[in-house]
């Protein structure tokens, strides 16, 4: 039987306008489903531009159930749930991401990031480090390295912390010197009060102090470490040097330096120091501790509270006023000790400390603030002399 090739020719055309068919049936539907997730897309954008976070949601929702494969609405339905505090779905859509194999390797990395963000946000403190430490290797290190900073020092955590501040001191992403030279203390102070190690603290501080010269805690705390010991002679060597390394701490270690002078014989050379530190940077703590060397040396009141005149005369000062009125004889002793008492209570606020980071304030004086966690964020100069 021979085969008939005018079929042949006939099924060709038949073919070709069946597939022509079944192209445009495609290519019109694709086009609905496109014009649709663009609208809900838009939609949510507007939402959003709104502060409508509610019906961005659902906007972005639609829009990730029409094309599941956009990555981009998935990292924004993530981020609008984190931010309403939602952090169960943020997970889930992120771990949605994670999950999928066809995700690039720079989505993964942002994915995981932002996975890290949510169980900071949750609490999830564990899972969160988890996450950050799968970060390590990717260009979200750094950022990972500083959060799990944060998070070592909220937990004191002091060996990883300074593990981690030296990984970014060896990416020069900045100068961590200074951090590290207080993690040494805050090590040292622990081994000090719970294993009674006064020679390990010791080294810690002393090291400290090799590593960063300009620091001023190492040098407070070793002299601190070194006066409990007796020996005095060191303590004060210590403060003194803060003079030619960190001038501008001399007034957080005035009176201590005063105390410890005095303690070894060595009052005269304090009041040297004090003065000379006063004519540089005039501050009411150091006119403060010299007022103290002097009644110390065996001066009478009326002389020894120059300093405090002096003070107001450079600059009006109501503790200088207070204080230079403590000890005044032109008034009754009961008449006296209600003034005093009504300027002390005006000049409590003025003697604070205010963190120049987020402006907390404290009548002690803090290497971290307690409001904002940063170091060294207090100018040692009380509120009145700023």
């Amino acid at each position: 039987m021979e085969f008939d090739l005018s079929w042949l020719l006939l099924g060709v055309p038949i073919v070709f306008a069946l597939g022509w068919l079944a192209s445009r049936f495609d290519l019109r539907q694709w086009r609905i489903e496109n014009n649709r997730a663009p609208k809900a897309y838009f939609k949510g954008l507007s939402y959003l531009l709104n502060e409508q976070q509610d019906q961005a949601i659902d906007a972005f929702i639609e829009a990730v159930q029409r094309d599941p494969d956009t990555s981009e609405l998935h990292f924004a339905l993530g981020n609008l749930f984190r931010r309403r505090g939602e952090y169960e779905r943020a997970v889930r859509v992120h771990e949605h991401l994670l999950a999928r194999a066809d995700l690039s390797k720079s989505d993964r990395e942002r994915a995981q990031f932002a996975l890290a963000q949510d169980f900071l946000k949750a609490g999830l403190i564990d899972r969160a480090e988890e996450a950050l430490r799968k970060l390590i290797g990717t260009p979200y290190q750094n950022q990972a390295w500083l959060t799990l900073l944060s998070l070592h020092e909220r937990a004191r955590d002091w060996p990883q912390a300074t593990a981690i501040a030296r990984d970014l001191q060896q990416t020069g992403t900045s100068d961590f010197t200074a951090r590290l030279a207080h993690y040494q203390c805050e090590l040292a102070a622990n081994v000090l009060n719970k294993q009674k190690d006064p020679a390990t603290a010791m080294q810690l501080l002393e090291q400290a102090i090799a590593d960063a010269p300009t620091a001023a805690r190492p040098r407070v705390q070793l002299a601190g470490l070194l006066a409990g010991q007796q020996n005095w002679d060191a303590a004060f060597e210590q403060l003194a040097q803060l003079e030619t390394h960190v001038p501008q701490t001399v007034p957080l270690i005035a009176s201590e330096l005063v105390r410890i002078g005095q303690a070894c014989g060595r009052l005269q050379d304090a009041i040297t120091l004090l003065e000379r530190a006063y004519t540089q940077t005039p501050s009411l703590d150091v006119a403060d501790a010299i007022v103290q060397a002097q009644v110390a040396l065996g001066t009478p009141w009326e002389q020894a509270r120059t300093p405090y005149e002096q003070h107001m005369a450079q600059e009006p000062s109501l503790i200088a006023a207070t204080r230079w009125l403590s000890h005044a004889t032109f008034a009754p002793d009961d008449t006296r000790a209600i003034v005093q008492r009504s300027l002390e209570h005006a000049a409590r606020p003025l003697a604070r400390y205010r963190c120049a980071a987020c402006g907390f304030e404290t009548q002690g004086y803090f290497w971290q603030c307690p409001g904002c966690q940063a170091w060294d964020s207090f100018p040692p100069r009380r509120i009145e002399e700023l």
